[in-house]
């Protein structure tokens, strides 16, 4: 019998596995006929796009010891944020015998396997997911450095998930969280009004955040 692994990733403590976990366990029963107790789950809830997270560290060291023989994850940017990581990723994965399946973007890469179309297929997604991280990286600068030059900003407050250091817009503690939250209304995930208990905030601070997307990268 296959033993299988998933792998669930989320960036902040705010945000929620359920739908990782409910894809990644459907994938595993429909594909390996594996059941919800024999299907070992590795999770991270962590801030950062490098791979030096608990969970992702012992699903490695399991794939190492020949525990698992495949890694279920539902996309490839929880798995990796740049090509680069992508790469390293799936090099050990590979050198371990361990299949990787990607359920998102159906993709499936299995050791010893040289298809050409498979292999060029997940370096491109591992460039847009690179791509989509520095992206909204750079949606975030221009947004905070267009509210800067703003005349309102100048004399109004900061906004949610900010601060002003010396007449200048930065990064608050709970700016990460506030992204977080964000993403979950904007998906649906999360109603407006437990977006605002949750960031100790109002409604109509949430609306003016929403439409203020680009100081977030949303």
């Amino acid at each position: 019998m296959t033993t299988v692994a998933g792998y669930c990733r989320v960036s902040t403590e705010e945000q929620s596995l359920d739908r990782q976990l409910s894809s990644t366990q459907e994938y595993a029963d429909r594909e390996f006929d594996v059941g919800l107790s024999d299907f070992e789950v590795f999770r991270d809830k962590s801030t950062g796009t490098d791979t030096e997270r608990s969970g992702y560290r012992e699903m490695m060291a399991a794939a190492e010891d020949g525990e698992i023989d495949a890694v279920v994850v539902h996309s490839i940017s929880r798995i990796c944020r740049s090509i680069s990581d992508l790469e390293r990723s799936a090099s050990r994965l590979e050198e371990c015998g361990v299949e990787l399946h990607i359920v998102s973007e159906g993709l499936t890469l299995q050791p010893n396997d040289n298809d050409p179309y498979q292999t060029a297929m997940f370096q491109l997604l591992g460039v847009f997911a690179e791509l989509e991280a520095n992206m909204a990286q750079q949606r975030t600068k221009e947004g905070i450095a267009a509210r800067q030059e703003n005349e309102d900003y100048h004399h109004g407050r900061a906004p949610l998930g900010f601060e002003k250091d010396d007449g200048r817009l930065v990064e608050a503690e709970n700016y990460h969280d506030v992204v977080a939250v964000l993403e979950m209304v904007q998906k649906d995930e999360l109603s407006k009004r437990k977006a605002a208990e949750r960031l100790g905030t109002s409604r109509p601070t949430i609306n003016r955040s929403l439409e203020r997307g680009e100081l977030y990268g949303i």
